[in-house]
């Protein structure tokens, strides 16, 4: 609410937020993470305004203004208005998020290439002094993607394994991650492999099976680990119920994000902790840089992080930060465009006489659909599909042309692979089956080229396969 203070006669401001935000004038002005705020005088139009107490606006300026008290002058007085201000879209967000980090206003995010920075003397410092515990290039991207996370806080590592690791390290020994059985296969390794190691004891459930979830949680858990959608089967959890879940005993609730990107989900606005990016994926985008996000709620966790991102040096570089500035302006753009073509691959999948499955949230028939859309704006641009033959997977993966053969998704470029030779290697063949992730499973990452074309180019190679 805009009060606008007193004199001898009232009016009614009609001005819109945008011509409010051009003509005022304020004597001082900071950046904050949380809105624009006023509380003293400004110039507007000649005249000055009132501000008797501080109020918030909701915008994608994030400015803090400080203007001094006073009355109404030439005529205005009592003069008031309320401004019902809609929170920008994200893409809105991207093109126009303001940092305190340059100084110049460059268009372009600077890039500070520095390991150290100069101190004022010898008894003082700065507010940067070595780049492996903070840089202006990375604090401005951390920065930004706290906004599009809603988080307090968000770091960035060297990966999205770094990240996962340092989350890793808030467990104790002898308490207990309940993880989800269906994840990415990096994690699976992790969690299998490296976190017992410190006498952490990881259980594994399916997180789309609420009673296996609560089961499983007792007095030693302090995390709990899911997907949603999952890596590669498209799984759905619950994430709202599994946060109530864990939080009455006392766990934290930490949900890779990185298939949906903050643009079509927002687990902590759900009741998560702690949402990890692989920023290497939709944020970036270009498969040009690794790179991992953890956004998370809390001022003490946002420490304990940053205590071990800079204890363990995994804080990502600033060029690498750079890439991930200017990968990400178009995040919004190349999601909706990536999401639109899946969804026309997915159907058209479904409807294929040599495939015996889609696992793609966005089909009719999928059993989370109803779930995943409401917490979730999209099914995203990540589906896989089963041909009931590794000979046929094998020959699709191999002759399509524009789908390049690789690990990852997120990109531009459309990708495919078959995750039991790829990215879910690790995991024995054994553990892989009882999971239901059979050798004869294909993911494809959608790209932004024609959506015609790679039907066709799919289309063709399934045709051309072994009977």
């Amino acid at each position: 609410m805009l009060a606008i203070g007193s004199s001898t006669s009232s009016v009614r401001a009609a001005t819109s937020f945008n011509s409010l935000l051009t003509e005022l004038q304020v004597s001082t002005c900071r950046k904050a993470s949380k809105g624009l705020w006023v509380g003293k005088e400004c110039n507007f139009r000649g005249k000055r305004l009132t501000f008797p107490k501080l109020f918030k606006m909701n915008c994608s300026l994030d400015k803090e203004m400080d203007v001094s008290t006073s009355a109404v002058v030439d005529g205005v007085a009592e003069c008031s208005n309320e401004i019902d201000i809609r929170e920008p879209n994200i893409s809105t967000i991207l093109m126009n998020f303001e940092n305190k980090f340059d100084p110049y206003d460059a268009m372009s995010m600077p890039l500070y290439q520095t390991a150290t920075f100069k101190q004022p003397s010898a008894t003082e410092n700065g507010p940067y002094d070595y780049t492996r515990s903070g840089n202006p290039t990375r604090d401005a991207l951390e920065s930004l993607l706290a906004k599009l996370d809603k988080a307090d806080r968000a770091f960035c590592f060297t990966s999205g394994m770094a990240a996962l690791a340092a989350v890793t390290h808030l467990v104790e020994t002898g308490q207990e991650i309940i993880a989800g059985d269906d994840i990415y296969g990096g994690s699976d390794r992790l969690l299998s492999q490296v976190t017992p190691k410190s006498g952490v004891v990881v259980k594994r459930v399916n997180t789309s099976n609420l009673d296996e979830v609560a089961s499983a949680i007792g007095p030693w858990t302090k995390l709990v680990w899911l997907e949603s959608p999952t890596n590669p089967r498209q799984q759905i959890s619950d994430i709202r119920k599994i946060a109530k879940i864990a939080h009455t005993h006392g766990a934290l609730v930490l949900v890779d994000n990185s298939i949906m990107s903050p643009v079509l989900s927002q687990p902590l606005e759900l009741g998560a902790d702690i949402v990890m990016h692989s920023a290497t994926k939709f944020i970036a985008g270009h498969s040009d840089v690794m790179a991992g996000v953890l956004a998370v709620k809390g001022e003490r966790l946002a420490r304990d992080l940053y205590f071990l991102q800079n204890a363990e040096g995994s804080g990502l570089a600033p060029f690498d930060c750079w890439i991930c500035l200017r990968g990400i302006k178009t995040m919004a753009l190349r999601v909706e465009k990536q999401q639109d073509n899946a969804q026309k691959i997915a159907e058209f999948l479904a409807t294929h006489p040599r495939v015996k499955k889609v696992n793609y949230a966005g089909l009719p028939g999928h059993p989370g659909r109803d779930l995943h859309y409401s917490q979730a704006k999209g099914a995203g641009s990540v589906l896989s599909f089963l041909t009931g033959s590794l000979e046929l997977s094998k020959h699709i993966v191999e002759t399509t042309k524009y789908f390049s053969i690789t690990v990852s998704f997120g990109s531009v470029k459309s990708l495919i692979s078959m995750p039991c030779f790829m990215s879910h290697a690790s995991i024995p063949a054994d553990v892989r089956e009882a999971r239901g992730l059979t050798e004869d499973l294909i993911r494809i990452s959608v790209g932004i080229e024609d959506v015609n074309d790679l039907i066709a180019d799919l289309d063709h190679a399934l045709r051309t396969g072994p009977p």
